[in-house]
């Protein structure tokens, strides 16, 4: 990697109005930090342990008023476009989240009667990004200062949830430094000073939090924060050690060995990508090399995240996420700077790709997420996601974890079942139960995978224990996917488990939800349909060991909204001596 500190960082504006180009660090005191302490000598390790020391004492308090002046040494720029049509509604004097209206007049950042999610997005800031998207710097400046002016106002000094929680200050500080511009353009020096210590504020609250907030993503941002914010006010450079150390932990935790996160959420995999590639615009603007390992960390993370991209370039709606739109993930592997080409295999993750010709199988290979990971874990083991070319054919419901005006809690809590999944369901139970207060209770622990490779084409077995313990059968899943693209066979099998009660007769439902644009034509003899996708595409459906039926359905796209849509269901029996049910979708024109 080339040592992006070979030529003297350039100067910024003084958004702080002092009129100040240098950072305020004294000639031959800048503490340089390559990656980490390997290959220095033990005099420089004691050196750098003494300056943590310090930091942690009240010097480094005195240090932050009164040796440094509080200014913002740089603006790291923000390489994701926003949501133009939330900004434009900013502009209109009203916030615009998941169909939700808030007006800007009546915001009381005191008693915010909103949805969580919609109260973590004016927290966070991140509708600074959808602000800046929707017009010039004079145009937003004025609506953002009165925004922040609010905030300030309740929030600056008595920290509270869910305003200062870990992950929210950590975002906000990203935000606050990518557009400076909108929040510090004011001439009031009053306001922009209160501004600047809030800055401060936050990072401070950071500093002693950070490794309290929650394993996974929010850690991950608490750790982030840190990082960036002590390369852009002045005397940061122990902050800058002690961060990256974190940091660096933060990641071990929040990701697998393969690139995948611990949550399993398409969505938390891609706020994890953009948290660390803006934290790495802050090393770019700055000129200071980035570690080693934030690079890995992004050489595992993005290919994971294409895993389960379709052929349309968007996700899988997997785990709680929906469709994220492919625009959103061009953009954020663009941001990246990372060029790969999709994982197949994410054994620890828990996903399997099957590619050949234009078509795509996904395949959930693993038990849901541990509770404490994943607000919106859902039951889907085993299931499937088929797409043509750029066109979806099988997916899943999706969407449980967007919340908002358009997905009411009893509807998103359908949404993580068993039976919003394209996958077999016996006896209208979940493969992993949902306990009433919403968390994933006992079902699939064990996962069973093998996969071959032929010239001919791919072959995956699955098998879970989710229904092992109470019912005494075991799902066992086998796809093969034709080397041409244009076969996709599976059969569902319940075989008793060993060593356990003798299982009973039972029911079975086989589903396979379609995409938006899928209309299924029942044949004649009740055993299959004929697909037609909006582009012209046709795909035939056989079943055999059940009946078929159509039946309606939904699908959630990556704005929270549902839209109809149709499923197939083969309803079949599951005997005490083991069942089967076979079948086929086969593209005919």
């Amino acid at each position: 990697m080339s040592d992006r500190r070979r030529t003297p960082a350039p100067s910024v504006p003084d958004l702080a109005g002092n009129g100040q180009e240098d950072d305020g660090i004294e000639q031959g005191k800048r503490l340089i930090r390559i990656a980490d302490d390997k290959g220095l000598s033990l005099a420089q390790r004691i050196a750098n342990r003494f300056y943590l020391m310090s930091w942690k004492t009240p010097i480094h308090g005195r240090r932050l008023k009164g040796k440094y002046p509080l200014k913002l040494l740089a603006v790291p720029e923000d390489e994701m476009p926003g949501d133009i049509r939330a900004g434009q509604a900013i502009r209109a004097g009203y916030f615009l989240f998941r169909g939700t209206r808030q007006p800007i007049d009546a915001l009381d950042f005191e008693r915010l009667t909103l949805v969580p999610a919609f109260a973590d997005y004016l927290h966070s800031f991140a509708w600074l990004r959808d602000l800046a998207s929707a017009g010039t710097r004079e145009q937003g400046a004025p609506i953002a200062e009165g925004v922040m002016r609010r905030w300030l106002a309740v929030h600056a000094d008595t920290p509270s949830e869910p305003a200062w929680r870990a992950d929210n200050a950590a975002w906000r500080l990203l935000f606050w430094s990518a557009h400076a511009p909108l929040i510090l353009s004011s001439s009031d020096l009053v306001y922009r000073s209160l501004v600047l210590n809030s800055i401060a504020r936050t990072a401070r609250h950071l500093d002693r939090g950070a490794d309290k907030a929650p394993i996974g993503l929010p850690r991950l941002a608490a750790w982030g924060g840190i990082v960036g914010v002590s390369m852009l006010l002045p005397g940061g450079a122990a902050r800058k050690i002690f961060g990256e150390a974190g940091l660096k932990r933060a990641i071990d935790s929040a990701f697998h060995a393969d690139g995948g996160i611990i949550s399993r959420s398409p969505l938390d995999q891609f706020q994890a990508i953009m948290l660390l590639s803006m934290v790495r615009s802050v090393y770019d603007v700055r000129r200071e090399q980035v570690p080693p390992f934030l690079t890995e960390a992004l050489a595992r993370a993005v290919p994971a995240l294409l895993g389960l991209t379709h052929g349309d370039g968007g996700l899988g709606s997997w785990q709680g996420a929906a469709a994220i739109d492919p625009a959103s993930v061009e953009a954020l592997v663009r941001a990246s700077r990372v060029r790969a080409r999709p994982l197949r295999q994410a054994n620890d993750w828990g996903y399997q790709r099957l590619a050949a010709g234009g078509t795509i199988v996904q395949i959930d290979a693993a038990p849901p997420p541990v509770a404490r990971l994943a607000a919106a874990g859902c039951a889907s083991t085993g299931a499937i996601e088929i797409s043509d070319g750029r066109q979806r054919l099988v997916v899943n419901c999706g969407g449980a974890a967007l919340g908002g005006a358009w997905m009411p809690e009893a509807l998103a809590q359908g949404l993580r079942t068993t039976a919003a999944h394209s996958t077999l369901v016996l006896n209208d139970s979940n493969s992993t139960a949902l306990l009433p207060d919403g968390t994933l209770g006992r079902g699939v622990t064990e996962v069973e995978l093998h996969r071959q490779e032929t010239d001919s084409g791919s072959r995956i077995e699955i098998s879970h224990d989710g229904y092992v313990r109470r019912m005494g059968y075991v799902h066992r899943r086998l796809l093969l996917l034709s080397g041409d693209g244009k076969e996709v066979r599976g059969e569902d099998l319940l075989t008793p488990a060993a060593r356990r009660r003798k299982p009973v007769k039972l029911s079975i439902q086989l589903r396979f939800h379609l995409a938006p644009g899928v209309e299924p034509t029942s044949t004649a003899d009740g055993m299959g349909a004929l697909l037609r996708i909006d582009d012209g595409a046709i795909w035939q459906f056989r079943a055999n060991g059940g009946k078929l039926a159509v039946e309606e359905s939904l699908w959630v796209d990556h704005e929270g909204r549902p839209h109809p849509a149709r499923q197939l269901v083969v309803t079949g029996e599951a005997l005490p001596g083991g069942s089967t049910i076979g079948w086929l979708f086969k593209k005919v024109g």
